[in-house]
């Protein structure tokens, strides 16, 4: 199907994130409008905001990888509708190039993991305006040498990452999951780097290493984004590959800031919360034909500069926890390389966090079906096949 609809139960005092990122196979047929589209509506059928009616697609790279999507009901300062205890709805809905896709097809299925977030209100109403001045300036990332730190494959198996230069074997189609923990008042900065290949390719591009020879170029062949604790992509950039070493740096971005979010620009918006941020790296298919099937060395200098600040006091518990926070034990965690179910594993709680896990009910109501999102603990459900998520949380497989 190309539409689904969730159902939200919300207080008056919550903001809501829902994040929907889909997931086609390797070799799934893609194109540039292809993407997923997410919006919270009230029960008459309203957007909630018609500015986080947020839409993901593959882009230029036009690369079948993981995109995510975030929409949001807030409440708050400046917020005139939503605003009301009760039932909203979730509206996922798959697009392509003709638009948005509102009838079953004969499309290839993708697999769909969603994510449920809760931002109490401060208790404390503080300014409304976004800090006026930050350094801009491009930083300068960290030096030396690189220690080996495989990716993840998702947001929910990330592996940490701190302040460092952190390398990996990344394959060509794959895409590795990171996360980063950035406090109050602190600057993340991401450089992704992708080594050279001695190999030989399939296509007629690929014509071998060699000074002076053609060796074939892919544009948009390695892919960078970064999200935030809600999963809202903050930017992400490109670049393209002709062999040789290549280099890609996210433009500089402010201090994380409650405040951020009254600000114009959504890279500055998105810079909003305190807790893991999280880097996703993808490497074109296209880089096979023309250079080999071989993995290439990819490094990631990381940094996370200045001195944690003090946060809002929130009027309430946000739900899940660490989705809005940095601990001492979190820093730990980045430079050891943990997942989030690896903390869980090794005492972080996560035998209560999942009793506190919603069973995913289907109920009746508007669409081809409703199904009940509860924001308790860490609600992730996860869609994909294989995944050890998938058996840890239980839900059955989304096919969208």
């Amino acid at each position: 199907m190309g539409q689904r609809f969730y159902r939200l139960e919300l207080t008056a005092v919550e903001n809501a994130y829902v994040s929907v990122t889909a997931l086609p196979k390797a070799d799934a047929d893609v194109s540039y409008a292809d993407g997923v589209e997410v919006s919270v509506q009230d029960s008459d059928g309203n957007n909630c905001s018609p500015l986080d009616a947020e839409e993901a697609r593959f882009g230029s790279s036009e690369s079948p990888r993981p995109i995510t999507a975030t929409a949001a009901r807030r409440v708050g300062h400046g917020e005139k509708s939503c605003t009301g205890a009760g039932t909203y709805y979730v509206l996922v809905e798959r697009t392509r190039s003709s638009g948005t896709v509102r009838s079953t097809t004969t499309r290839e299925d993708w697999d769909l993991e969603l994510h449920v977030a809760s931002e109490p209100v401060p208790r404390r109403q503080g300014g409304t305006a976004p800090p006026r001045a930050w350094d801009s300036a491009s930083p300068v990332p960290p030096t030396g040498e690189r220690t080996l730190r495989e990716g993840g494959t998702s947001f929910n198996d990330a592996r940490g990452l701190g302040r460092g230069v952190w390398g990996a074997a990344i394959e060509p189609g794959e895409t590795l999951f990171y996360r980063v923990p950035v406090d109050w008042g602190q600057q993340l900065s991401v450089a992704a780097e992708l080594g050279s290949s001695s190999g030989r390719g399939t296509g007629t591009g690929a014509t071998g290493a060699g000074p002076g020879r053609d060796r074939g170029y892919v544009s948009s062949a390695l892919v960078t984004s970064l999200h935030n604790p809600v999963r809202a992509e903050v930017e992400d950039s490109d670049t393209a590959y002709d062999g040789e070493q290549k280099s890609s740096s996210l433009k500089p971005l402010p201090p994380v800031a409650y405040e951020n979010r009254f600000a114009l620009t959504d890279e500055v918006a998105a810079m909003r919360f305190a807790g893991w941020y999280y880097v996703s790296v993808h490497l074109s298919p296209d880089v096979a034909e023309k250079f080999g099937e071989a993995p290439l060395d990819l490094t990631l200098r990381v940094d996370v500069d200045g001195s944690p600040r003090r946060g809002p006091v929130y009027a309430g518990s946000p739900r899940p926890a660490d989705d809005f926070g940095v601990s001492e034990q979190d820093a730990e965690a980045a430079q050891r390389g943990e997942t989030a179910a690896a903390g869980d594993d090794d005492g972080g709680g996560g035998g209560e966090r999942d009793h506190e896990l919603m069973a995913v009910i289907a109920a009746g109501g508007i669409g081809a079906g409703v199904v009940l999102l509860g924001i308790l603990g860490v609600w992730t459900l996860v869609a994909r096949r294989g995944a050890r998520a998938s058996a840890r949380f239980g839900p059955p497989h989304e096919r969208f």
